[in-house]
């Protein structure tokens, strides 16, 4: 199998496979009744459309590191999984990501993702006949139990994987880790956002580094390192890429929620501004004369979207986007640095790999 032909079918094996867990488990649910099917249908609809990053990610890496031409489907060594073994893990990946989503969406409120209703809004929508409150809790209940129904899931495909037994328990520590982390930085974002722990810069960036950049870059780099077979130091090298990466993302989230255009990036419009989410944006600001002006409506959940413009308007005078995209570009050029580092034990297709995402996200709008 060529490299090329792995990169055209790649995003189709990885949703197929991910599809095929959805497509049994709505069949192994028959006996729960019609309430619990239609969950995992509803389910089975929204997890599918994303950009599939984490996945897409962890296979080209792992292809990288082995530094060859194309991806391996024949060879069974411990260090080098089948292509079939790494795309079953990636499609585990990918729905650890969709639970995440779907706590993260009860946690904030939101009925809305990438444009279209999210799980809760599908489940609030499908039942017009109970009042708000009723369907709120209905659809809310829903998602609680499905991301805790998947990260159950995701276990299972780490523990059945085809893979020697010493890999699949590092896997396994691996997997451990990355939820221990993304939940203690979840945990901290809304003892931040609710006040619980003072809003100053360090510790918002240590949340976001907990949040979002373990579980997004740092996770599937040093996933596919283990699968690959790499030597321990080229895993410790990735885990630093990826920190680097997915603060930079995760700062990038921020900017484009309150910056970016809805329709490209998916949330609702000011969604972060009326939860009173405390990102580095708001600690910024905190530090400046803008704040009074902006502390008033900031958290309100009835804020219009033109008071919304507003509090932006007054964000992009303090100043408060243009420290933020400084500390995306440190970030981005840390881990540029760290990937060219001679002393870094990457082969050339893995650097290549890593600098050409460095690109992507120096760019994205979504």
């Amino acid at each position: 199998m060529t490299a090329t032909m792995v990169r055209e079918d790649l995003h189709a094996r990885i949703e197929s496979r991910v599809r095929s867990v959805f497509d049994d488990r709505i069949a192994r649910a028959a006996p729960y009744g019609a309430e619990y099917i239609d969950l995992w249908r509803a389910s089975a609809e929204q997890v599918l459309g994303g950009k599939l990053l984490r996945p897409r990610l962890l296979v080209a890496m792992h292809d990288a590191l082995l530094d060859h031409d194309g991806l391996l489907d024949t060879d069974t060594t411990p260090s080098r999984a089948h292509l079939d073994t790494v795309v079953g893990i990636a499609a585990a990946v990918e729905i650890l990501h969709y639970a995440f989503l779907l706590h993260d969406d009860v946690i904030d409120g939101d009925a809305q993702r990438r444009g279209r209703p999210n799980l809760i809004g599908a489940l609030r929508e499908g039942r017009s006949e109970l009042d708000s409150r009723a369907a709120q809790h209905w659809a809310s209940t829903g998602a609680i139990l499905m991301g805790d129904l998947l990260l159950s899931v995701v276990h299972r495909m780490f523990a059945l994987a085809d893979l020697d037994e010493t890999v699949r328990i590092r896997l396994l520590d691996l997997l451990d880790h990355t939820v221990s982390e993304t939940v203690a930085g979840e945990y901290a974002d809304v003892a931040l956002s609710d006040r619980v722990v003072a809003p100053d810069l360090p510790t918002i960036l240590t949340m976001t580094a907990r949040k979002t950049a373990t579980y997004t870059f740092e996770f599937p780099l040093r996933v596919a390192a283990v699968l690959a077979g790499a030597a321990p130091e080229t895993e410790i090298a990735l885990s630093a890429i990826g920190q680097h990466l997915g603060v930079a993302f995760q700062l990038q989230d921020d900017a484009l929620s309150v910056f970016g255009d809805a329709v490209e990036h998916g949330k609702e419009p000011y969604s972060d501004l009326r939860e009173g989410k405390e990102t580095v944006l708001i600690a910024y600001a905190r530090l400046t004369s803008a704040w009074s002006s902006i502390e008033p409506r900031f958290g309100d959940a009835t804020l219009s979207t033109d008071e919304g413009a507003a509090i932006r308007e007054q964000l992009r005078q303090c100043g408060a986007d243009a420290f933020v995209q400084q500390l995306i570009d440190e970030q981005l050029a840390a881990a540029r640095t760290a990937i060219l580092a001679d002393a870094a034990p990457l082969p050339a297709a893995a650097r290549d790999t890593l600098l050409a995402l460095v690109g992507r996200i120096e760019g994205r709008l979504s």
